[in-house]
């Protein structure tokens, strides 16, 4: 019997597991899938050395690009984008990274209208964000990166501007601000700004309708929370842990 599973902090919010249970019921799979949390990524070694099952693994917040020096290949794109999600246990005992949240995500914007504006930002300069950047590069968009700290390559909260929100038509919440149970954070934007020509998606899940969505609704922009990302993730995860 096989088992898969996944491995951050304070997952009990994932939908991953119920997912991938109610995937190997319904094709009678003997696999199991298991929530691995962890408060550090040393604890990794742990998981290997007490699983001698796993044949795969998914990796969230906040293991993303920690996880990539313990791992003995990086796939191309993954390489490319920095961040890993997916871990596949090769035959000869070699762990391989890949990232399937670049797919998720372009497959769960492409469910909407094209957007013809290609101005965007990303909350957040995480591992998650890595993957939409990958995304929003292909596509040809002209995006900012929002980080609480400045850098070179992103702006502050505190730097948004009407101007900033009016002209940046897609916002993509990649921060964990909103997740269940602490249900009631967002991100520090000005609302007030926002209008039915913008676009809110939130890579949250769990709620499905976040504080940052519930406020961007209110303004009459269009919103998608981020389950369809996490099945269309998912569906390629397993298609790589079966290759």
């Amino acid at each position: 019997m096989a088992k898969y599973g996944l491995i951050g902090t304070n997952i009990n919010y994932s939908f991953s597991k119920t997912f991938f249970s109610i995937k190997f019921d319904l094709e009678k799979l003997e696999n199991t899938y298991e929530n691995f949390d962890i408060d550090n990524v040393s604890k990794f070694a742990d998981i290997i050395k007490n699983n001698s099952n796993l044949k795969g693994l998914n990796v969230t917040i906040p293991f993303k690009e920690k996880i990539i020096p313990f791992l003995d290949k990086v796939d191309k794109e993954a390489k490319a984008i920095g961040a890993v999600n997916t871990i596949k246990f090769s035959k000869d005992g070699r762990l391989v990274g890949y990232n399937t949240d670049h797919y998720g995500f372009a497959k769960a914007l492409a469910e909407f209208p094209p957007i013809n504006d290609k101005t965007a930002l990303i909350l957040g300069n995480g591992g998650a964000s890595k993957a939409i950047k990958y995304v929003l590069d292909a596509m040809g968009f002209d995006y900012k990166i929002v980080s609480r700290t400045p850098s070179e390559s992103t702006i502050t909260y505190t730097d948004l501007t009407k101007e900033i929100i009016e002209n940046h038509k897609l916002i993509i919440n990649t921060t964990p601000l909103g997740v269940s149970p602490n249900t009631w954070e967002c991100p520090d934007i000005p609302y007030q700004h926002i209008t039915k020509k913008h676009f809110l998606f939130d890579l949250i899940y769990n709620p499905r309708e976040t504080e940052f969505l519930k406020r961007g609704f209110g303004k009459g922009a269009t919103i998608a929370n981020g389950m369809k990302m996490l099945e269309y993730q998912a569906k390629k995860s397993w298609s790589i842990w079966r290759s």
